[in-house]
């Protein structure tokens, strides 16, 4: 059964965040590689493939939520790239860093902002 979450999660992963995960389990496997079976199969095999909100809803809800701890910036730029793969717009996921001035505070706010904004970059420059 493991084996089969394993796989689930592996198979969500690649549609959403092809570059991030390989890159995640390369720099875990010397230390820790079974932190990136765990990535793979609670939150991707576990909670992204549950009913009740489709991946565009999952991808902006991770946004906001990364956006308020105002301290993952490297995971908040997985989950733009994620909620692009899945079909958000960029203007969507502004708007849910504008949102999050009200909640997290202006600093934490525009962080996220530039953090999308080096997205947006790394991608119109084929990054």
């Amino acid at each position: 059964m493991s084996e089969d979450r394993y796989k689930k999660g592996l198979e969500m992963l690649k549609m959403m965040h092809p570059k991030s995960y390989g890159e995640l389990a390369d720099n875990l496997k010397d230390i820790a590689p079974d932190l990136a079976r765990f990535v793979a199969e609670f939150p991707y095999a576990d909670v992204y493939t549950r009913p009740g909100l489709d991946l565009k809803t999952r991808e902006l809800v991770t946004i906001a939520s990364l956006t308020t701890l105002g301290h993952a910036q490297t995971e908040l730029k997985s989950h733009i790239l994620g909620a692009l793969n899945v079909g958000c717009t960029r203007e969507e996921i502004v708007e849910v860093l504008i949102q999050m001035a009200v909640y997290a505070g202006f600093p934490t706010a525009l962080n996220a902002v530039y953090t999308a904004k080096e997205v947006f970059e790394e991608l119109d420059n084929g990054e």
